[in-house]
């Protein structure tokens, strides 16, 4: 589906930008854009890759003109580009806004001018139920990438997303943070022990993508089933597998978390599509003249429970440690801890 095809990632510097690359440089696809702001890490992944098929483009998604040049004859487009650290949205919600609201309509502004056919926007739990910076910058992308499809044909240009929880070992998550503090013989901060948090490794965000590429409908939101930890938990898994002393100590919720997150609302969970290991959120798509829906009868919508981080499996301590052992980045650390 990608043989001589052009892909172009926003925010493509970052962890899913990589785990992208480590999944196509192996294909047949023609060419990947990576489009960022950072030109420090650009290079960092020019030296490491040293691939041809990687084209790298300095730009900003709040910058439309630096986005026109970076489409051109763009097939695909995966929207990664986000301001994603829920403290720092809390103090500077209007750079949250500008980049997640402001800089997707750019985005996609200049992918429907440029003919690309499919674009997936890469949204997150936090957009559910929001009630911090972030989570209610990334609600209102959502609304703006649905709202798009609306008013132009799929034959065209194809818009949908993605929603996930926790990405674990990503850039500026936690258990990179945890990993420095055993590191450190400092003790590990837990904001609540009660907290839960969806978690999925970068492979399985990678593959939610690419599951709504090849099934999302126009304006549909895919959402990846997935497990969930206790915060204390996943910090007592990496003490054990580091074979660590560290207390665990616990500091308090920081400004904007939630205790738990929600992947599908009790309004979405009435309608979503259950697709086997994945829902498929479809899009209203019934325009403002309301008159005729009351004639032909409007859709009835029984609330069902929400799709959330404390009523989905809940892994133990072992199970979590399994997982974790699956990443590279928590293998490496590993190695290095015990000298390797």
């Amino acid at each position: 589906m990608f043989k001589d095809k052009i892909l172009l990632i926003t925010g493509g510097t970052g962890s899913f930008g990589n785990a992208v690359l480590e999944r196509f440089l192996t294909t047949d696809i023609k060419e990947i854009r990576i489009f960022s702001r950072d030109e420090k890490k650009q290079d960092d992944m020019r030296i490491l890759y040293q691939n041809n098929k990687i084209k790298f483009f300095i730009g900003d998604v709040r910058d439309s003109s630096s986005l026109n040049n970076a489409m051109y004859n763009v097939d695909f487009v995966f929207h990664a580009a986000a301001l994603k650290q829920v403290p720092s949205c809390e103090f500077f919600p209007l750079e949250a806004v500008k980049t997640n609201i402001l800089g997707t309509e750019n985005v996609l502004t200049a992918a429907i001018n440029a003919g690309v056919k499919k674009i997936i926007c890469l949204s997150t739990d936090k957009a559910a139920y929001p009630v911090n910076a972030m989570g209610i910058s990334k609600a209102m992308m959502e609304k703006t990438f649905i709202a798009k499809s609306r008013m132009i044909s799929p034959d065209n240009t194809l818009i949908c997303g993605t929603r996930y929880g926790n990405v674990m070992a990503s850039r500026g998550s936690v258990i990179p943070l945890f990993i420095e503090q055993i590191k450190n013989g400092k003790p590990i901060t837990v904001t609540d022990p009660k907290m839960t948090r969806f978690i999925m490794s970068l492979d399985e965000a990678v593959e939610l993508v690419l599951y709504a590429f090849e099934n999302a409908a126009n304006g549909d939101i895919v959402v990846q089933k997935s497990p969930a930890s206790y915060i204390k938990d996943l910090a007592q898994a990496l003490i054990e597998l580091f074979n660590a002393k560290n207390e665990i100590k616990v500091i308090g919720t920081r400004h904007g978390e939630k205790i738990y997150e929600v992947l599908l609302t009790k309004e979405e969970a009435a309608k979503a599509i259950d697709m086997g290991d994945f829902y498929r959120i479809p899009a209203d798509n019934r325009d403002l003249n309301y008159g005729k829906y009351l004639e032909e009868g409007s859709p009835k919508i029984t609330l069902t429970d929400e799709y959330n981080s404390n009523n989905t499996k809940i892994l133990s301590v072992e199970e979590i440690k399994e997982k974790l052992l699956n990443l590279n980045f928590v293998k490496d650390e590993l190695r290095k801890w015990n000298g390797g």
